[in-house]
């Protein structure tokens, strides 16, 4: 791998929202708090991600450029927490959406929350990709999140090499399922606590007590609507699955 950010993406300032050292990403960083998400939408939305026009190329030696090593990744968590916009948010092409109108049959049954102005739901999957670089690719998956579409999350995740798991901290009942889901298949995972409005309904070190999840389990704070902020969460997964790779290898 050449590197784990895009040549397009602009580069933050050191401790800003895209800092990409692992000790930012993971909250680790003695003294630092969470990374706060912005109060409102990005004014603009950043133009789709394109490879430059020499990234097909072929090298100075004369044989053809590898094309990038696929990856799949899931984006899971439960009802309403931001797994559509996570996947459209960093997704270069137009994201593939199952998104259906909210009727009153689903009153009782799916519950988005009291903050929440959503509309339509997820009834199968979202599917998006991003280049990384020359050398990787990523495929996401998003799962649905209501409990009754729960049998298709196998099948999303045969596969996949890691998982963020989105949360929403005033709402920390309806993400257990995918936390233990995960736990159970044994797929590396990351818990991204979505910061809607900006803010957190508890700190991190409260939802991490609350969730019962182990200190190697990363716990991450994003913005859903920022792709640099996705995109940082999406590198914590890789540097996780990495490690996971990396000690079955040793093992």
């Amino acid at each position: 791998m050449d590197s784990v950010r895009s040549p397009e993406w602009p580069v933050a300032p050191l401790g800003g929202v895209a800092a990409n050292s692992a000790a930012a990403r993971y909250g680790m960083s003695p003294g630092t708090g969470p990374i706060v998400g912005r109060a409102g939408p990005p004014p603009t939305a950043p133009p789709p991600y394109r490879p430059s026009s020499d990234a097909g190329s072929m090298p100075s030696s004369g044989k053809p450029a590898a094309p990038p090593i696929p990856v799949k990744i899931l984006v899971a968590g439960g009802f309403g927490v931001g797994k559509t916009t996570t996947v459209g948010a960093i997704s270069e092409i137009a994201p593939l959406t199952t998104e259906a109108e909210m009727t009153t049959a689903g009153i009782g049954v799916d519950d988005p929350g009291a903050r929440s102005t959503k509309t339509t739901t997820t009834v199968a999957m979202d599917f998006g990709c991003v280049t990384i670089d020359r050398s990787l690719k990523l495929y996401l998956f998003g799962t649905p999140g209501q409990t009754r579409f729960g049998f298709m999350w196998d099948d999303l995740a045969r596969g996949a090499l890691g998982a963020l798991v989105v949360v929403d901290s005033a709402r920390l009942d309806d993400c257990f399922p995918a936390i233990d889901f995960f736990e159970r298949a044994g797929l590396p995972f990351v818990v991204g606590v979505n910061a809607f409005d900006g803010r957190l309904a508890l700190e991190l070190a409260e939802i991490r007590w609350a969730l019962a999840i182990g200190d190697h389990v990363p716990l991450v704070q994003f913005d859903a609507r920022d792709r640099l902020s996705v995109r940082d969460a999406l590198l914590v997964v890789l540097d996780r699955a990495l490690d996971r790779a990396t000690r079955d290898r040793r093992a």
